[in-house]
């Protein structure tokens, strides 16, 4: 069931929570073990959050926006007693000590936290291959890849194991495996969504998106994530428009732009799939314009240099004296940090070499300075671009969900899975992709539509009218 009729039928008295989440549990148990999607699930937890619930509602309360959905959230999303590892043996035995605010959110809504699911360590990867929990395979094609960092979560989804889902997006990481797996997942505009008790990667980058199966659905659960938090001094203050009553507008006027030379080089399926979103929205009735972000191509770069010197920061904490894995072992300070930090994996490893190199005063105005500078350059063609246009066109990703392993020895490969959507992270853009078909093999094509910061109802209602045309 959708969001919507799970609301329905659970406020009508048709079924329990707990029937609702009972159905939820067993789907996973038959699923999970082939996709890996789950790392955890919070049985007991969840059957007794549902309980409350029914009991809410046999005394006549008030009940939330999302009463008796079952959600699943990202395993670096904070829930207070549960593990939250991001899917690194550096963190395998934390449990956290308090609830971020969008899990708390979720909680006042009604929904039903229903388990953690797989990701890339510290969510650094587009293929949920470097997982210390195994990788997730892609509901559609198990052979191939979820995409990532977010693989779980739109895995989950697809699989039908959640009706909605939580993950982050740094430089596509809900956007793109939305993509690969054929679900909806949107990232709003920096600070839309309050990033308290999500533990970070990047931060100028790192975004909470959702993950569901329709446009209708992600709509209505960020419009309950979305808003000003104390906790979170880069959250916005800003009215939350009531997103999925806005859903029902046509297309009348609004100017839709299709950025210079984003179709180059891709291959005849995605190309052509993104060229009939442009026409089906134009019969709608939406005017489609050629718009010019020059410095867009330089966006991957850009993205790998900032959120990799981030990273190196950000990830300084877990050295096993303040905070992360000890190895008390070791017999001088030197190989106490050296076996303290080993558990983290390659890619990470190699994204806070990469950043440290960035960051050294021999090479911080040459390489990281000009990405901050490259980064406005950008940021201003996209402004450029929202002056003529509503929303922007694009490709989710250059290629569909590929097998797994395939790119392992061609890390510049997996790095460009994230070329359309790292754009929207440095520019700071609202992002959501939209299924739209597949490919000659059946795989799921995502296209993209960019917004301005505060402005997601726009990009809501483009992929809500292309949606119906699927």
């Amino acid at each position: 069931m959708t969001v919507e009729q799970i609301v329905h039928t659970f406020k009508s008295g048709e079924k329990s929570a707990e029937e609702i989440t009972r159905g939820c549990l067993a789907v996973i148990a038959e699923k999970n073990p082939e996709i890996n999607a789950f790392v955890e699930v919070f049985e007991a937890d969840a059957l007794s959050r549902a309980k409350e619930l029914d009991e809410k509602r046999a005394r006549g309360e008030e009940l939330g926006a999302l009463a008796g959905v079952p959600v699943a959230i990202k395993d670096n999303i904070l829930y207070k007693g549960h593990k939250a590892t991001c899917c690194s043996k550096m963190l395998e035995n934390y449990v956290a000590s308090y609830t971020s605010t969008v899990v708390e959110k979720l909680l006042a809504a009604g929904a039903v936290i229903i388990g953690r699911t797989n990701m890339d360590e510290f969510a650094m990867g587009s293929t949920n291959q470097t997982s210390v929990y195994g990788p997730v395979k892609n509901p559609v094609n198990t052979e191939c890849v979820p995409g990532g960092s977010s693989g779980g979560s739109a895995a989950a989804v697809a699989a039908g194991m959640v009706p909605v889902a939580l993950g982050t997006d740094t430089g596509g990481s809900v956007r793109q495996p939305a993509g690969f797996c054929g679900v909806v997942g949107i990232k709003p505009g920096y600070g839309r969504i309050s990033r308290y008790g999500v533990i970070a990667f990047a931060s100028s980058a790192d975004q909470v998106g959702v993950i569901a199966g329709n446009v209708k659905d992600a709509a209505t659960v960020l419009e309950v994530l979305a808003g000003k938090d104390a906790h979170d001094s880069t959250s916005l203050e800003a009215p939350v428009p009531a997103y999925a009553s806005l859903l029902a507008k046509d297309l009348k006027g609004v100017k839709i732009g299709l950025p210079k030379g984003f179709l180059d080089g891709l291959g005849d399926d995605i190309k052509q799939k993104v060229t009939e979103a442009a026409r089906a929205l134009e019969k709608q009735g939406a005017q489609l314009v050629e718009v010019d972000v020059p410095h867009a191509k330089y966006a991957a770069p850009c993205y790998y240099i900032i959120t990799s010197a981030e990273a190196s920061s950000n990830l300084g904490r877990y050295d096993g004296i303040r905070y992360g894995y000890a190895d008390k072992s070791a017999k001088d300070l030197n190989a106490y940090y050296e076996a303290s930090r080993a558990p983290f994996g390659l890619e990470v490893k190699k994204r806070i070499i990469i950043g440290t190199f960035a960051l050294t005063s021999n090479n911080y105005e040459e390489c990281f300075l000009k990405a901050m500078k490259v980064r406005e350059l950008i940021r201003d063609d996209f402004k450029k671009a929202f002056e003529q246009v509503d929303v922007l066109l694009t490709p989710t990703s250059p290629t569909t969900a590929f097998k797994l392993g395939h790119h392992d020895e061609d890390p510049l490969a997996l790095y460009l899975a994230d070329l359309y959507t790292c754009q929207g992270n440095i520019g700071g853009l609202a992002g959501i992709s939209v299924p739209f078909g597949k490919d000659k093999n059946g795989l799921p094509v995502g296209v993209q539509f960019y917004g301005p910061i505060l402005q997601e109802e726009k990009i809501l209602n483009a992929a809500y009218h292309l949606e119906q045309n699927v």
